[in-house]
């Protein structure tokens, strides 16, 4: 899964610029709300449990917390957000899903279109590129931090299902339901992740080189930059040099 998490670890360094000019938290806004409608108790709710460690993750004020809980769980008046995601290809076929939160659908599934053939890709239907993709717990660490047998004792004894070498990092494969618990025992050891994140990871990857890895990369910044766009995820794979010279 070697591209899927380089480019996850270039859009989280990408996020912490974001972050900056507030996109970061508009984003984990939205996926607090949108996880507090199945409940507002952390504790038993995974996926408000993990929304709100990337929100203290990304510094956001507890108070702006609460109030996306409470927003959520309609305890306070908000916007009708609809979550929903397209699909398609990119620049050499390469499979793209797209997680949005909106509200208002047919101004985004517009704009989506748009940036998909403006990067010579195209916007496809439900269901066309989806089965290449599983839900699992994605963290990505550097080498530096760890050592494989310390992740092989650590992550694994906490539920991580496979760890894998991805040349400078680490990328540790968990169910959803382990993520909390992984990253816990990874935190407890003293190992922060620069990744943590439940993603969907392709089965199989589509090499790209020069303009067509180009127009890709620029694809994915692009919809990661709309205002709308929670998550990009791509099964596109990229030599590690040509990935550091197109990211700058």
């Amino acid at each position: 899964m070697s591209g899927h998490s380089k480019w996850a670890t270039i859009k989280h360094k990408k996020a912490a610029t974001d972050a900056k000019r507030g996109r970061t938290f508009t984003r984990v806004i939205k996926e607090i709300t949108i996880a507090a409608r199945a409940g507002g108790d952390p504790d038993s709710n995974p996926r408000l449990r993990t929304a709100i460690a990337a929100a203290k993750a990304a510094s956001m004020p507890a108070e702006n917390i609460k109030r996306a809980v409470l927003r959520g769980t309609g305890q306070l008046p908000g916007m009708a957000i609809e979550e929903t995601t397209f699909e398609g290809y990119g620049p050499g076929g390469v499979a793209v899903m797209v997680e949005v939160a909106t509200d208002n659908r047919n101004r985004t599934v517009s704009e989506i279109r748009h940036l998909f053939g403006k990067h010579g890709g195209n916007l496809g239907e439900g269901g066309c590129v989806s089965w290449i993709f599983s839900k699992r717990s994605l963290m990505v660490i550097p080498k530096a931090k760890a050592t494989e047998d310390q992740l092989m004792e650590i992550a694994l004894n906490a539920g991580a299902e496979d760890l894998k070498d991805e040349g400078e990092n680490w990328s540790v494969f968990s169910s959803p339901e382990s993520h909390g618990s992984v990253l816990e025992a990874l935190k407890l050891a003293g190992i922060e992740p620069d990744v943590a994140e439940v993603s969907m990871v392709p089965q199989n990857l589509v090499r790209l080189e020069g303009k067509q890895a180009q127009n890709m990369l620029k694809m994915s910044e692009a919809l990661e930059d709309h205002d709308d766009v929670q998550n990009v995820w791509a099964n596109f794979d990229i030599e590690e040099k040509e990935m550091e010279a197109l990211a700058h």
